[in-house]
């Protein structure tokens, strides 16, 4: 089946009651360097959305927490994140883009949702089942937990849509619960009920070393990634080396996995349709689809890169902007944090 290669910007129906737009979210875990995956799945598709919706863009520290981190590499990588947002085109006067420590209402809020959460709820987690599945017995409680955390995230800011992929669905389900318990208990609309948005395109760019399997930041094989880091030599070698299938045909037919994978990228960087794409290769073979999806991303990330490491040299203006957003971000936690303190009975501290 070929996938869409149109991605709808979100309803800019607005708030009836505010008169406001409504509220998207998105995050990043800073525990290794941006991939080729996380560029086409979010940081690509966000770029324009914030005209009709109010935008949060954070980096998640404190998730990056659930694993040891090396404190250089995390601080590192948290701000490279972010260098990346402002070099895909993200417009910091027009969304929010900070660090999520910045905004301590993150972990209060944290802390009473995970009052009011189920351990049985969060032992069904998927991601806590694979993961404390390979770590044996001395599992972390933030493994366990995290996903409070990212719901707190999430309804810290009345936030309406929320962009996720497949492997993250559970979490939003889970943060609509945790929003109707509290709701229900307090009798009252303490938090909005968000709703997941699964992008069409580039939501799911697999490993090209393992087609079956999602690219990932902390992949042990050094050539199943492409990073946004990646020098434009090194992007074009792991292409050469990408795994492909048996035959010779380009098809999307969903049992040539690796081609298949291919054809996604350049459909989520050119906006073509995958059946045009495979109607240009007939004849070809498959070193013209590695060489040309690898000169594609090139042009495509290149720029990027190079602007990052511009923006990470001269932190100052960086340093202003996450400055400001966080700000910006408390405000509207706080209002959000202050009301459920007063529906359980907390005093919140004078001002």
């Amino acid at each position: 089946m070929s996938i869409s290669t149109t991605v709808p910007a979100p309803n800019s129906k607005m708030n009836s009651e505010s008169n406001t737009k409504k509220v998207m979210l998105s995050a990043v875990t800073p525990s290794n360097t941006l991939t080729l995956g996380n560029y086409l799945g979010a940081l690509k598709n966000w770029v324009g959305f914030y005209e009709n919706y109010d935008c949060y863009f954070f980096s998640v520290d404190l998730h990056a927490l659930t694993a040891r981190q090396d404190p250089k590499a995390l601080l590192d990588h948290t701000l490279r994140a972010l260098a990346n947002y402002l070099a895909a085109g993200i417009d910091p006067k027009k969304a929010k883009l900070f660090i999520q420590s910045h905004v301590r209402q993150h972990a209060e809020l944290s802390w009473i949702l995970t009052c009011h959460a189920y351990m049985g709820e969060l032992s069904r987690m998927t991601q806590f089942k694979d993961k404390s599945s390979k770590q044996g017995q001395n599992i972390g409680c933030g493994i366990f937990s995290y996903p409070i955390l990212m719901a707190a995230d999430i309804l810290l800011y009345q936030t309406d849509l929320v962009p996720v992929g497949e492997d993250q669905k559970q979490h939003v389900e889970l943060t609509r619960d945790l929003a109707l318990r509290m709701n229900h208990l307090y009798d009252t609309e303490l938090f909005k009920i968000p709703e997941p948005f699964i992008a069409p395109v580039g939501a799911r760019i697999m490993s090209l070393q393992n087609p079956l399997a999602k690219m990932s930041k902390s992949d042990t094989d050094p050539n199943a990634s492409i990073f946004l880091t990646d020098s434009n030599d090194q992007i074009v070698k792991k292409f050469k080396k990408a795994v492909t299938d048996s035959g010779t045909e380009i098809t999307d037919d969903p049992a040539k996995p690796g081609v298949k994978n291919l054809l996604t990228i350049q459909s989520a960087i050119t906006k073509k349709p995958i059946a045009e794409l495979v109607e240009g290769y007939r004849g070809k073979m498959y070193g013209h689809l590695k060489l040309e999806t690898a000169e594609m991303v090139v042009a495509e990330i290149g720029p990027i890169r190079d602007k990052s490491n511009q923006i990470l040299s001269e932190q100052t203006e960086l340093m202003k902007i996450l400055r400001e957003a966080a700000q910006a971000a408390s405000v509207q936690a706080e209002l959000t944090t202050t009301k459920v303190r007063e529906a359980l009975g907390l005093l919140s501290p004078a001002r």
